[in-house]
């Protein structure tokens, strides 16, 4: 008699549990400290150590993949101009538009030859990034780490960052493509301020390094793809949401876009 009342008795938590779900079918990669923020958001105060059981009891435990493919290295030797490191991890930046760095990663897919079979084929993107609120503030996506793609990127950035009238610092590693004059000449014409990282301390350069964790990690590791056009548009897809509406902690779970907004007002 006593399990079977218990059994009939309500769920008082059938609400919350919805919302949960509900917050998790749009952010998939949220942990119970995001959905905890985003509930409290929405006028719900509840504990977060009473949302982790919650995660826990619906089984929406986030699962990690790891990479198992070698990081792609863009390093050729000193064949341009290579600078000092100004940055020197001093990653807490107080205004936007004035501390910008970048970086080109690579995502493998398969594609189907004319005897239909799969061939491995590579896509690279090569995003800018405001150390301010770890905005994408340009980016541009190709089959071939060419120099183009990254000109090409690097002029929207310039462009963006442009209404700070401030100096500003745009930060690599040392790359063959940021050492060339095509590249070091544009910084120079804008009087930008150019920095590079050490030569193999990728910690240097972390803010990049954990965006791309964080972009491999939720769209990336354990899935496959079978067109350049449909990695493209997944990548293309979470770059505006990870903008737009993926929250962080560090930025008192705004997404960048509204941290940056919400200081500017």
């Amino acid at each position: 008699m006593y399990w079977q009342q218990r059994l009939d008795r309500p769920n008082k938590d059938e609400q919350v549990e919805k919302k949960i779900l509900e917050t998790r079918k749009d952010n998939p990669n949220y942990g119970y400290r995001r959905i905890t923020a985003v509930l409290r958001k929405q006028g719900l105060f509840i504990n977060k150590k009473k949302v982790q059981k919650l995660v826990q009891k619906l089984k929406l435990q986030v699962t990690n993949f790891s990479r198992k493919t070698r990081k792609y290295s863009s390093y050729k030797g000193t064949i341009g101009k290579v600078t000092d490191n100004k940055i020197n991890r001093n990653f807490k930046v107080e205004k936007a538009y004035t501390c910008i760095t970048t970086d080109t990663t690579e995502f493998k897919y398969l594609e189907k030859d004319k005897n239909g079979n799969y061939q491995i084929k590579k896509l690279y993107l090569n995003p800018y990034l405001d150390m301010y609120n770890s905005e994408i503030i340009s980016y541009e996506i190709s089959k071939q780490p060419t120099l183009a793609p990254i000109l090409k990127a690097l002029e929207k950035a310039i462009e963006i960052t442009s209404i700070n009238k401030e100096g500003r610092t745009f930060h690599s590693d040392q790359g063959w493509a940021y050492q060339v004059k095509q590249y070091t000449s544009k910084l120079e014409a804008e009087g930008i301020t150019q920095s590079m990282s050490r030569k193999g301390n990728c910690l240097d350069n972390s803010p990049m390094k954990n965006f791309f964790g964080i972009l491999k990690q939720e769209i990336y590791y354990g899935k496959k793809f079978y067109s350049y056009e449909e990695l493209k548009g997944t990548i293309e897809d979470y770059i505006e949401y990870y903008n737009k509406d993926r929250i962080k902690e560090k930025l008192g779970y705004l997404s960048p876009i509204e941290y940056r907004e919400k200081n500017a007002a």
